[in-house]
């Protein structure tokens, strides 16, 4: 991957080891409204749009081995965020690809919502212009807008609206 904040220090490659999950440092543990995981590429574009906003209240966590599936790993770093009233699982891949079905599977125990693209029969769009459109409507719904009297950068879900969850279901229908 080449980004440039994909990297690791010396220490971390003599001494340290692999880890499956990766917590986000950058927290207020008892303020975080929002768990969101996810794996590959998406969290950086998750984590700018965070550095953006200031946003301490979301959790962004790496999953970064799903076979076999890190569910004490996760179960415990969940209870951490005894907070939290949502947890997402947010991929670039359309619902129907990528490890969407499988992280739910796997993680039972938890009530995930999933934000992805939506089901289509190829892993890409096929325009730069839509996979950029799509890639923005992931992250919006995210950190979507807040519209409420509170008047966030946004939507912390402090609200009736924002609790209710209906933006983040909604999709773009790209070929209407």
């Amino acid at each position: 991957m080449r980004h440039s904040k994909v990297v690791s220090s010396i220490d971390e490659l003599t001494t340290g080891g692999f880890q499956e999950v990766i917590d986000d440092p950058n927290v207020a543990i008892e303020s975080v409204s929002r768990v969101v995981l996810c794996t590959g590429k998406i969290y950086y574009d998750l984590l700018e749009r965070k550095e953006q906003l200031n946003a301490s209240d979301l959790a962004l966590v790496r999953v970064e081995q799903l076979h076999p599936f890190p569910q004490r790993q996760l179960s415990q770093l969940l209870r951490k965020y005894k907070n939290a009233q949502l947890t997402l699982w947010v991929q670039e891949e359309p619902e129907n690809m990528g490890a969407w079905h499988y992280v739910k599977n796997s993680f039972k125990n938890v009530e995930l919502l999933g934000i992805s693209r939506l089901a289509s029969g190829s892993p890409a769009v096929g325009l730069h212009e839509l996979h950029d459109l799509g890639q923005r409507e992931i992250v919006n719904k995210v950190f979507r807008k807040c519209d409420c009297e509170l008047k966030h950068n946004y939507c912390g879900l402090q609200c009736v609206k924002g609790r209710s969850r209906e933006e983040i279901m909604k999709q773009f229908n790209y070929f209407e």
